[in-house]
């Protein structure tokens, strides 16, 4: 199931990798301009403080590699692509088949259901690695000839960060869909969840009655430890997948008690 899963992205999946690289080359390929502009920081400066708590990482200096990379693509772009990939592969894993007709055909074989389910995780596990790690690669590699001199294993915290934030988000499109086998609905209730945890991560600095809810926020766990700069977060790891183990675990029950058409 998993490799068949896998498989039927043959397309997409390459597609997608293909697609970060070469958002990360144009990136790149700015930020020679950038560098040597010092009013970026200035007009960074001057935006409300609102805006800039929502599009702009905190402490991040334009003028920097890291804190260039952190604005312009860690911040807000590089999680919008990441949440598309995994709402949409956990919304298609059981609701998917469903809508489509085919789920009455993997139910036929002599898998439980709780493998199938297990397996499809496995697949969109795999597959949000693979992105993660084309995406880490590329910075390295395209930033080495733009001398960005990013660090190595700060890149892969920051890419293993991105990877859980866009699990926890598929984890519950996931869920959605085995429990109530509604692809609209595993595909909106994510996406919605995604706008108010970015909002309440980006606003909880400055509005104060927001700041106790924080720490609550997936993007707080991804964004707060600032790994592109501190290193990997094992707290933040841990939260993260905890919360993907009890999602998953939803799943797991939800679809294995439902009752589905055949």
């Amino acid at each position: 199931m998993l490799t068949k899963t896998l498989y039927d992205q043959r397309r997409a999946l390459p597609g997608w990798a293909l697609g970060l690289v070469l958002l990360v080359a144009m990136y790149v390929a700015i930020w020679p301009s950038v560098r040597d502009q010092p009013s970026m920081n200035q007009f960074l400066d001057q935006m409300p403080e609102a805006f800039r708590a929502l599009f702009a990482m905190s402490g991040a200096d334009m003028s920097t590699p890291v804190g260039y990379i952190q604005i312009e693509l860690l911040s807000f772009m590089a999680p919008l692509l990441f949440l598309v990939y995994t709402t949409g592969s956990g919304a298609g894993a059981v609701a998917g088949e469903e809508d489509r007709g085919t789920l009455a055909l993997l139910l036929a074989t002599p898998l439980t259901r709780r493998r199938i389910l297990l397996e499809k995780v496995g697949a969109l596990v795999l597959g949000t690695v693979l992105l993660a790690a084309a995406m880490g690669i590329a910075l390295l590699a395209e930033g080495m000839l733009a001398d960005m001199n990013l660090p190595t294993a700060k890149v892969f915290a920051a890419m293993t960060r991105l990877a859980l934030l866009a699990l926890v988000f598929g984890a519950l499109a996931l869920a959605l869909g085995a429990v109530t086998g509604r692809p609209a609905l595993s595909r909106s209730v994510p996406a919605v969840a995604a706008v108010l945890a970015y909002v309440l991560n980006g606003l909880g600095p400055v509005v104060s009655w927001l700041a106790p809810w924080q720490r609550y926020s997936p993007f707080y766990q991804y964004a707060g430890h600032d790994p592109l700069r501190h290193g990997f977060s094992i707290t933040a790891a841990v939260v993260s997948l905890a919360t993907i183990s009890v999602l998953i675990a939803v799943a797991v029950v939800g679809f294995s008690r439902r009752d589905v058409v055949r």
